[in-house]
């Protein structure tokens, strides 16, 4: 028999790249449902949908996400929609007998000065950063809703920690995205208009690691089936997160440069130090998941390629939002 697998967030960045690898394999049967057939916010709503489906394994790729801009304008929207989204989706999953789930999270929840790379255990054991806590707390509570409904129900419900993502279907909003799909966007316009130069938020000192969404929907695949006696090994029931990445970083203006490589850009690169840099750094570290048996394979240059050429092939119909 076919699992029945749903995926929250089906149209998202990171649930399309989960369900590109899902329709790959032969023993799952997909459901998903888009936001007007079914509002993740509406108990009620799931709680039928569940009823319904009789499903076997969820996907909770489903969020409101964005880059410091969009959190610091807009804090109340991204803790109240997230955690609506994750309290109605992981409630509703364990009443209607569905034994595995797999909620994603963010690396935005280590603490703001957390010790490099930033391993699981870190979590809680300092301030965060100002611009995006809202998220992060919301984040935070999903990671521990997970753990305590396998503890008090013996459901089996994980959580992964993504580092900063991009790839096909990122928001390519102008102001609201994050720093790939921001960047991407602005070199792609200057070269378009025969601009002399582009302009960076922040020193370009700030570091961050890249996962390509391909390689992000793989390691969720992977860490949905593995097994419980490999995860005991180095996991306990009150920290079983687990960190993915490359455990590589680079610099915002190394970033910046290799952008420019890709689009073709030839003019100068500036960066605005008046604007924020966010977190100084942020690297995890992906030793669990190095045990579990996952690493990455995409390296960044060749996945901003591959994004670029993606977006050049969707440029009419980029989500913008």
């Amino acid at each position: 028999m076919k699992n029945k697998v749903f995926v929250a967030g089906h149209n998202g960045m990171v649930g399309s790249a989960i369900v590109r690898k899902l329709k790959k394999l032969e023993n799952v049967e997909l459901v998903v449902a888009t936001r007007n057939e079914l509002d993740l916010t509406d108990r009620h709503q799931l709680n039928q949908f569940f009823a319904e489906h009789n499903i076997d394994q969820v996907y909770l790729a489903a969020a409101k996400v964005g880059g410091i801009h969009a959190n610091n304008t807009y804090p109340a929207d991204f803790i109240y929609q997230n955690l609506s989204i994750q309290t109605n989706v992981i409630d509703s999953a364990y009443r209607h007998g569905v034994s595995k789930l797999l909620f994603l999270g963010s690396s935005c929840i280590y603490p703001k000065f957390a010790e490099q790379p930033m391993s699981e255990e870190s979590l809680l054991k300092g301030m965060l950063e100002p611009t995006n806590e809202p998220y992060a707390i919301a984040k935070i509570a999903g990671i521990k809703m997970c753990e305590s409904y396998s503890r008090q129900y013996g459901v089996d419900y994980r959580s992964v920690m993504p580092t900063n993502l991009y790839g096909p279907n990122d928001n390519f909003h102008p102001e609201n995205s994050h720093v790939v799909p921001a960047l991407m966007q602005r070199f792609h316009n200057a070269m378009k208009n025969n601009a002399q130069n582009v302009l960076v938020w922040g020193t370009g000192n700030a570091k961050r690691e890249f996962l390509h969404v391909d390689d992000m929907a793989a390691a969720c695949l992977y860490v949905m089936n593995a097994s419980t006696e490999k995860l005991n090994e180095f996991m306990t029931p009150m920290n079983s997160h687990i960190n993915v990445g490359t455990g590589k970083d680079c610099s915002i203006k190394e970033l910046a440069l290799s952008m420019a490589r890709v689009v073709g850009f030839k003019g100068d690169v500036i960066f605005d130090s008046s604007k924020p840099d966010g977190t100084p750094r942020k690297l995890l570290n992906v030793d669990r998941l190095d045990k579990l048996g996952w690493q990455s394979s995409i390296d960044l240059e060749s996945g901003l390629s591959s994004t670029y050429n993606w977006f050049l092939e969707n440029y009419d119909a980029l989500r913008k939002t």
